[in-house]
């Protein structure tokens, strides 16, 4: 079955991933690339081709979400399958993204708007501006950076993302039904320990038996997965991820700015303008 890592994009999936994939999908809980490949991005033209499903337009990939996902469960039976996506939990033109069937849960990841800004605006090599129009708008990724993502078999077509806003509160949805764990990615990597308890815990009641938590390999996540070794890694090896920037192919770094709450070098009137596109949210998460 489906656990779901959504997140509205720059908002630390990766890091949530590093942590996921570094204790569940290795021996020893050291950090590798191999192991984070294994959380595949949904949707993506290569799960879709390896099930045997359309990829030629985003038609497919709206009507065949759900019979990928059944597809899937079913070669992996009972077995935990954790999957990445930037989706917002809604119906498109009346195809829905997922179900409760297919659905075990979701742990969303969630990030201070104000502050993705400058973080996905390094990330799409656009301006600060740019970047806080996209947080209001109904965004959808495409797939651009076509060698990038074909080279790693992890291409997408298109990701309906929407705004902000409707992207975070699209996914409480399955609050509703117990199956929705909300993480803020400040806790997430100010508090790593407490925070990954609450996942082993959270998935532990989703699959009705408890998970013993192993320190010893907690404790090599958290050391192999630090910013610091990250980018040490990012500069030695590169990292799959990180886009290229221009004609030239160079790669934007994608361990840049670290995981601290700076504000500082966003213009008042962008921080004025989240904060009051959103402001609902922004007092319910207490950023504000």
């Amino acid at each position: 079955m489906i656990i779901w890592l959504p997140s509205y994009p720059k908002s630390g999936n990766t890091f949530l991933r590093a942590l996921i994939s570094s204790y569940f999908l290795t021996e020893d809980g050291n950090y590798s690339e191999s192991a984070l490949t294994k959380i595949n991005q949904f949707p993506s033209v290569y799960l879709y081709r390896k099930y045997g499903f359309d990829t030629s337009c985003d038609e497919a990939f709206i009507k065949n979400a759900i019979n990928v996902q059944i597809k899937m469960n079913t070669v992996s039976g009972k077995k935990l399958r954790f999957l990445k996506t930037h989706s917002c939990l809604k119906d498109i033109n009346g195809y829905k993204f997922t179900d409760l069937k297919n659905t075990l849960g979701a742990i969303y990841i969630v990030r201070d708007p104000r502050i993705i800004i400058k973080s996905y605006a390094n990330h799409y090599q656009c301006s600060l501006e740019e970047s806080a129009n996209k947080l209001t708008q109904l965004l959808k990724l495409t797939d651009d950076d076509k060698e990038n993502f074909s080279k790693y078999k992890r291409r997408m077509l298109v990701t309906h993302v929407g705004t902000w806003s409707m992207h975070y509160q699209s996914w409480k949805f399955l609050k509703n039904f117990d199956k929705y764990l909300l993480l803020k990615f400040e806790d997430l990597v100010n508090n790593t320990e407490e925070s990954f308890i609450r996942i082993i815990d959270f998935i532990s009641k989703l699959c009705g038996s408890k998970i013993d938590l192993d320190y010893v390999k907690l404790e090599k996540v958290i050391k192999s997965t630090s910013f610091r070794n990250m980018q040490k890694i990012e500069r030695e090896k590169g990292f799959t991820e990180s886009l290229q920037a221009g004609t030239k192919g160079k790669k934007v770094t994608f361990f840049k700015y670290g995981i601290k709450n700076d504000l500082n070098g966003i213009p008042k009137h962008l921080k004025k303008k989240i904060e009051n596109e959103f402001e609902n949210e922004l007092k319910e998460l207490n950023y504000i």
